[in-house]
Formats: C-alpha cells, sequence, structure tokens
C-alpha cells in the first residue's frame, strides 16, 4: 500500500529537457536527459497510447487487455517541430509535448483544450520491491465529471472520490468500499460538453484520484509497472466508450438462453431438490432456463468431481433436466485439492502447473477443499490443460455453463485475503511476481475456462460467468457483481454497478437478485426483480444459509409480481438479443446511464438511477420501500409510459405514481419493440408471429431487430436476419419502410403489429404500394394489424 500522499511524496524524480526524438511510422520516441523515454504512438485519429521508460529502454510490450484482433488506422498524422514543444497532429487532436519537462497537453482542433498535464509523469523508486511507483497527474477544470473503472460501489459520477484496483473478495461489502472483485482502469472524463477517455494499463494494484486530495487535479498511479495509458477522444461518450471496447474486445454472441432467467443458490443439492425446483418454476409458470450447481455438487470440494451419493447418474439428470428446458450450470473453484488420490492434482503435480513461491516451494492455501495449490493460468499451456478437463462435464454429462468463483483469487485464514505477493508467474513468457499478475489472475482463469467450453460445447455456444475480472474480459465471460447483502442499499448499488460496468466495456453482466447475503423481505425482492429483468445477465442467488429465496419463498403477491416481470423479459428477449449483437457489432453498451444518452444535458451529470435499456426503453427502479411513486428523471424526447401508454416530453424532472406490481418503464416515441409470446424456457415454442409494438412519433424513426438460430455459429456465415424498421409520423399518415440484411429465415410469417398513440384513424391502408382489403374498422378497435413478414413497405392513412 502507498501510505504517502501521491502528489506530495519528496522522494518523486521528473523527467528534465528532452534531448533528442526520433520517428518511426506510427510512433514517436522522446529522451530526456535523465534517461526517461516517452513514447508516443498513434493507433487512431482519436485514439493514442502514451508509454513511459525510466530506464533508457522499454521492456517487451505485453498486454492481457488489448484485443490484438482489432485494426487500427488514422486518416492524418503529422509532426512539427516548434520553439518550445514538438507536436503531433491527427484529423481529431492536437498532442503537444513540452521539450522542457515532458508534459503533455491535447487538444481538439479548435484549440479547445481536451486534457493537460498537471504534475505529468512522476515516480518514485520502489526500494522495497524493486522497479518504481509509476504517477500521473492531469489538470482537472471546475464542473469535469467522471465515470467508469467498473463495479465500483459508489455514486455514478467519481468527481471527489478516490478508487484502488485490487481484485479482492469483498463479502457483503459495503456502499464505498474500496477495493471490489474487478479491476477496469478505464475512466471517462466530460466536460465543456467533450467527452474523453483514459485506460491506464497497468495490471499492479493501481489508485485513481479525482480531485479529492487537489481540488483541480485527476491523478492515477500504480505500485509497480510502467506508466502505460491510452487517451481517447470523443467527443461524445459515445465515441469514447466504443473505442474503448474496441481496444480491449467484444465477446461472441451468447446462446439465447443465457439471456433468460436463472435461478442459484449455495447450494441445491442433493438430486431430488434440483428437481424440485426446477419442477416447482414449470407449475407456477415463471419462466427459467438455468439451474446452477454450486461447490456441494463436488467430491469434497474436488473441481472435476461429482459426489455420487447427491448426484448417482449427473448425466441422465443433466438430460432430464434438459428435456424440461432446463440448461445445467457447475461451480469451478481455481483451488485444487491436495490429495494425492485426486487425478487433477496428479497431473497439475506431474506437469509442474501450479504457482510457486519465490524460494521453490508450491504455494499452499486454504479455500473450501481445505489445503489448495493453485494453477498458473499466466501459462499458456496450463490453460490448455484447464481447457482440457472439462471435457467430462461438457462433452459427456452436458453441462451447458461453467461458473468461475474464488478466481480474484480469493484464499481463507490470511490477513490479506489472497496469494502471498512473492508467489511467481509465468505471464505468457513474462516471469512476473504476483504484485504484477494478481489483478488478471481470474481473467486468466476465465479465458481458460471459455476455451475448454467452447471446444466441447461446440457448435453451440458456449456460456461463462466470473467473479472476477480485469480489463478485457469480457471477450471470454459474463460476470457479476459478487457477494452483494439483501439491502435496499444493496438496490442501489446494484443497479449503478451493471450500469458502470456496461460504460466500461463489461456489457453481460448482473447482480445477485434478492442479496446473495442475509433475507430480503418479499418487497425488497419483489423490487430486484423489477430491477434485474432489464439486467444483461439475469439470475436469483443466495447463501442459503438464511433460509430460501425462491420466488416462492415469499408470498402470492411476491410470485405474481416475479412472474410478471420474468414474462415481460422473454416476451423482450428479440430486443435484449438485438441489443446484444449492437454491443458485440459496434461496441455500444447494452444498458447507458443518462450522461451516456445526453452528456449535453448538464441535468443527467450526477443522476444514478435511470437508465436506457438498449436505445428505446427508459427503466427507473424503486429503490425505497412502500412506495407509492417516486420523482425521476426524464431525458429530451418524448416517451409513453409503458403501463398507460401515455405521451410524455422529456427534458425534465417529474413525479411518477407507481403499483407495488410496476416500475417507471418508458418507451421513445417512434420505436419499434419486438416481442416473443412468453415461454417457459427459450426454444419451447414455434410461433406464427412476431409481435411489433409501435410507438407513434411524428417525424422519422428508427429501430433494428437482429435474429439468427439463437445458438451456433451460423450467424458468422451470414445466416441472420437484421430488420431496420423506418416509421415515418405525419398528422394522417404512418409509413412503416422495412429493410433485410441476412440470410436467416424466421419460422415465423407475420408481424403483429400494435399501434400504439395514433393520432387518427385509419381509413385506407397500402401494403408495398398497393391497396389492401384490410378491415380499418376492425384495427382501429383492436389496436393492431397482422402482416406478412416479407412487406417492405406499409402506408397506414387516416381521413
Amino acid at each position: 500500500m502507498i501510505t504517502n500522499t501521491e502528489l506530495e511524496y519528496k522522494g518523486d524524480l521528473y523527467p528534465t529537457k528532452i534531448v533528442s526524438f526520433e520517428k518511426n511510422v506510427d510512433s514517436f520516441y522522446f529522451h530526456t536527459d535523465n534517461n526517461v523515454v516517452l513514447k508516443v504512438t498513434v493507433l487512431r485519429d482519436s485514439l493514442i497510447r502514451f508509454r513511459f521508460t525510466t530506464k533508457g529502454y522499454f521492456s517487451n510490450d505485453f498486454s492481457y487487455a488489448i484485443d490484438t484482433t482489432q485494426l487500427h488506422g488514422y486518416n492524418a498524422l503529422e509532426f512539427s517541430d516548434e520553439v518550445d514543444y514538438y507536436q503531433i497532429t491527427t484529423s481529431k487532436v492536437k498532442c503537444k509535448i513540452q521539450k522542457a519537462d515532458l508534459r503533455l497537453s491535447i487538444y481538439d482542433l479548435s484549440d479547445a483544450v481536451l486534457l493537460e498535464d498537471e504534475l505529468g509523469f512522476h515516480w518514485e523508486e520502489s526500494y522495497e520491491f524493486g522497479g518504481n511507483i509509476v504517477k500521473m497527474s492531469k489538470a482537472s477544470k471546475d464542473g469535469e465529471s467522471f465515470y467508469g473503472l467498473g463495479d465500483k460501489a459508489t455514486q455514478m459520477n467519481l468527481k471527489g472520490k478516490r478508487i484502488e484496483n485490487f481484485a479482492t473478495d469483498q463479502y457483503a461489502f459495503q456502499k464505498d468500499q474500496e477495493p471490489l472483485y474487478k479491476v477496469v482502469p478505464f475512466y471517462i472524463g466530460l466536460q465543456n460538453k467533450q467527452s474523453y477517455g483514459i485506460f491506464f494499463d497497468n495490471t499492479f494494484r493501481t489508485f485513481f484520484d479525482f480531485c479529492q486530495e487537489r481540488r483541480n487535479v485527476t491523478s492515477f498511479w500504480s505500485e509497480g509497472g510502467e506508466m502505460n495509458y491510452y487517451f481517447i477522444y470523443g467527443p461524445k461518450m459515445e465515441d469514447v466508450v466504443t473505442t474503448y471496447t474496441d481496444l480491449t474486445g467484444k465477446p461472441e454472441l451468447p446462446p439465447l438462453w443465457a439471456l433468460g432467467y436463472h435461478q442459484c443458490k449455495w447450494s441445491y443439492f442433493p438430486e431430488s431438490n434440483v428437481k424440485e425446483i426446477t419442477a416447482k418454476f414449470r407449475e407456477l409458470k415463471i419462466p427459467c432456463d438455468a439451474i446452477y450447481l454450486d461447490i456441494d455438487y463436488m467430491e469434497g470440494f474436488r473441481c472435476f468431481t461429482w459426489n455420487k451419493e447427491y448426484f448417482p447418474d449427473p448425466k441422465r439428470m443433466v438430460k432430464e433436466l434438459s428435456d424440461d428446458g432446463f440448461k445445467t450450470v457447475v461451480i469451478i473453484d481455481p483451488g485444487i485439492k491436495i490429495d494425492k488420490e485426486y487425478s487433477v492434482y496428479q497431473e497439475g503435480l506431474k506437469n509442474d502447473y501450479f504457482c510457486k513461491r519465490a524460494d521453490g516451494p508450491y504455494m499452499k492455501g486454504k479455500v473450501w477443499p481445505g489445503e489448495c495449490n493453485f494453477p498458473d493460468y499466466t501459462n499458456p499451456e496450463v490453460r490448455e490443460w484447464w481447457a482440457g478437463l472439462f471435457k467430462e462435464l461438457i462433452a459427456e454429462v452436458g453441462v451447458k455453463g461453467v461458473w468461475n468463483d474464488m478466481n480474484e483469487p480469493a484464499v481463507m485464514e490470511v490477513p490479506n485475503k489472497t496469494f502471498p505477493l512473492d508467489v511467481r508467474h509465468d505471464y505468457d513468457g513474462n516471469p512476473c511476481s504476483h504484485r504484477k499478475a494478481h489483478n488478471i489472475y481470474g481473467m486468466q482463469m476465465a479465458r481458460a475456462t471459455y476455451h475448454g467450453v467452447k471446444k466441447y460445447t461446440y457448435p453451440k455456444r458456449p456460456f461463462i460467468i466470473t467473479r472476477s475480472a480485469y480489463a478485457g474480459t469480457q471477450r471470454y465471460s459474463s460476470s457479476w457483481t459478487g457477494d452483494n447483502v439483501a439491502t435496499w442499499e444493496h438496490l442501489w448499488i446494484a443497479n449503478i454497478q451493471v450500469q458502470r460496468l456496461s460504460i466500461s466495456g463489461m456489457g453481460f453482466t448482473g447482480s445477485d437478485i434478492g442479496g446473495f447475503a442475509e433475507q430480503p423481505s418479499g418487497e425488497l425482492y419483489a423490487r430486484w426483480i423489477q430491477l434485474a429483468v432489464f439486467h444483461p445477465f439475469c439470475r436469483t442467488h443466495s447463501s442459503g444459509d438464511h433460509g430460501d429465496q425462491e420466488p416462492w419463498a415469499f408470498d402470492t403477491e411476491v410470485i405474481d409480481i416475479t412472474r410478471k416481470f420474468v414474462n415481460l423479459r422473454y416476451q423482450l428477449l428479440p430486443y435484449l438479443y438485438t441489443m446484444f449483437w449492437q454491443y458485440i457489432e459496434e461496441g455500444v453498451p447494452m444498458l447507458k446511464p443518462l450522461v451516456y444518452y445526453d452528456q449535453d444535458d448538464t441535468q443527467t451529470h450526477y443522476r444514478n438511477d435511470e437508465f436506457i435499456f438498449g436505445n428505446q426503453i427508459l427503466v427507473c427502479p424503486i429503490l425505497e420501500p412502500n412506495s407509492v411513486g417516486r420523482r425521476m428523471y426524464l431525458p429530451k424526447g418524448e416517451w409513453y409510459n409503458y403501463w398507460t401508454n401515455r405521451l410524455v416530453c422529456g427534458g425534465k424532472e417529474m413525479w411518477i405514481d407507481t403499483k407495488y406490481d410496476e416500475i417507471p418503464v418508458f418507451v421513445k416515441a417512434g420505436a419499434v419493440i419486438p416481442k416473443y409470446p412468453v415461454q417457459q424456457y427459450v426454444e419451447e415454442l414455434d410461433f406464427d408471429e412476431l409481435t411489433l409494438d409501435l410507438y407513434y412519433k411524428e417525424g422519422i424513426e428508427k429501430s433494428v431487430v437482429y435474429e439468427d438460430a439463437q445458438d451456433g455459429y451460423d450467424y458468422k456465415k451470414g445466416r441472420f436476419s437484421f430488420l431496420t424498421f423506418q416509421v415515418t409520423g405525419k398528422e394522417k399518415e404512418v409509413i412503416i419502410q422495412l429493410h433485410k440484411e441476412g440470410k436467416f429465415e424466421t419460422n415465423y410469417s407475420d408481424y403483429k403489429i400494435n399501434l400504439i398513440g395514433l393520432p387518427f384513424r385509419i381509413k385506407s391502408i397500402q401494403l408495398n404500394n398497393e391497396h389492401e382489403d384490410f378491415n380499418c374498422d376492425e384495427i382501429n378497435t383492436n389496436g393492431f394489424l397482422i402482416v406478412p413478414k416479407e412487406f417492405h413497405v406499409l402506408h397506414l392513412m387516416g381521413a
């Protein structure tokens, strides 16, 4: 830990004057007379990397975070040598490097300052561990706001906060507690209606100070490694997030069932209990696609084993669950029990796959099985071995998903709750201590798990979920927010964490519905379900030591609310799937805080609660008990109340009345929202029509719908359906134009179009520019019409 304040420690060293520079294609090297080298690399016109070394040369350039498959390139690149500074100019920004002290400043093309160094780069020799404590301080203007940094349990706007990044098993964490399970050292700055991003790609313990220590200074520093960061220019927040997500990578599409509702508890056993739980979901007609098995399914908590007393025939059980629409997901932890009769341990020992202390012996730690050794997932050979261990679970037993837990890594009965810092790691051929590898340990475990599950699930798609993560983990796994608590405060925290992760590149996330620790009231559970069905990952999970936490553990009113909202999620699956497609294709976050949606409106800068689900649905959870309504901020535009279809103009704060079985949900005017019929699990039903809820707007609005076979990889061969609906609303007519891309043919034949908010009675209808003999009186009465899916233009006309 750094105990001295970051900015005032007297041992700090600084770069001196630049004595030489050189250019190599897209990289510029600046050398100072005290041996500091700055390498500036232009990756895109709006993406620039800054890398510092104090030893005169750079170590091997290696990162687990960066997606090496991403293409880079720029439209313009100029360099000039001015009297006091060097200037690098792209088609988007100018970067000035001061000759006297290497300080940086970045401007837009109209010379408005986007970001400038205060002290800039400085460092402190770390005599205890070797290397440097590296530091960076930036000037911050009044009114500047900051967002991002992953799963932080604090207000959305980080102004005035100090953040610590060190992956930690933080059971029953509280608001503002630091550090937490994930490390995403990426933040977004917003000032003067311009956004930029900073990604500090350093895996040591890192810190960020957003004007807490000094009012107009933002700083970030690390206990080791390089000062290595990326600057991303917007000017819109959406540009920053998209570029960052491209830089650190995107996942492949999940199977559609993974976006359904999941049920979990520590623990469901024996088999009869699992079957009882799944049967109850079907009996109550609450849709559910996945059932989870926690550590008790194993033999003495040994990974990749089954307790034959509890689960005498896992393959049969998993098939029977599958026949009833349930996919089985099992937990796998990193700790491998030290047991000479245990084959996984024998293999790891024989091949020298476990982590070692600095002076040679294997690192031991206590977790659920007792004393364990731990695989070094930073070794590619170990990752390949680990991937192979999933053959029996996936290919033979038929398990559909794997849940990685305890991978911060968590260790019991030691003060720091993790590995000793002297543990050694391969780090893909860049040997290092645990100080450097700690924050990426969980990521590399998830990576190895992903490759194993993918290999044996093929030709279907894999599903993996991890608790610990570093920037870029989204390429391999979904995640959840860890061991939360059944309190109203934690409902507030969950809402913010999932939004924050979404704009930090990690879209496929959710929280333990109802809280992992302690017992929620029925009301709290109901309100949590109402929020969580609008999270990309939707799972109830609890510790089990306080009783049951299934929907039927509460009264019939809670059961009905749960059914109502889970039904809504299943209806919205094509909308959610489309959101996911846009996330992986375009880097668009699935949840959008209001500031992302409209950064020019300063009223959004400190909003925590409301968010945009996808592009066209606004959600505001109820976060207090006994609520009959709440104040909320409706952003610019026109919005329909989902429950009443009443049209409201945005750009203002307003009071919204709610019922116990509702939360404020609004739909953007002009939107076309696709819906499936309610199913008890994905692919239960064949259906003849896709419902489209069309919300009238005077003007033009585009909506899209993505569909494919819901699993498998044919979508990568063009077998998908991507529909674009352009709706043009006028005083007495609506024109719906449909454009289709892709070779996938959906099973349904028609669209059922629900007409919402239409300000006129329909008198005539043209389909593909020809008059059709629709019963307009019936359509006006019922509020919908059915058309064949092959249509191109639908024209509704009033008198």
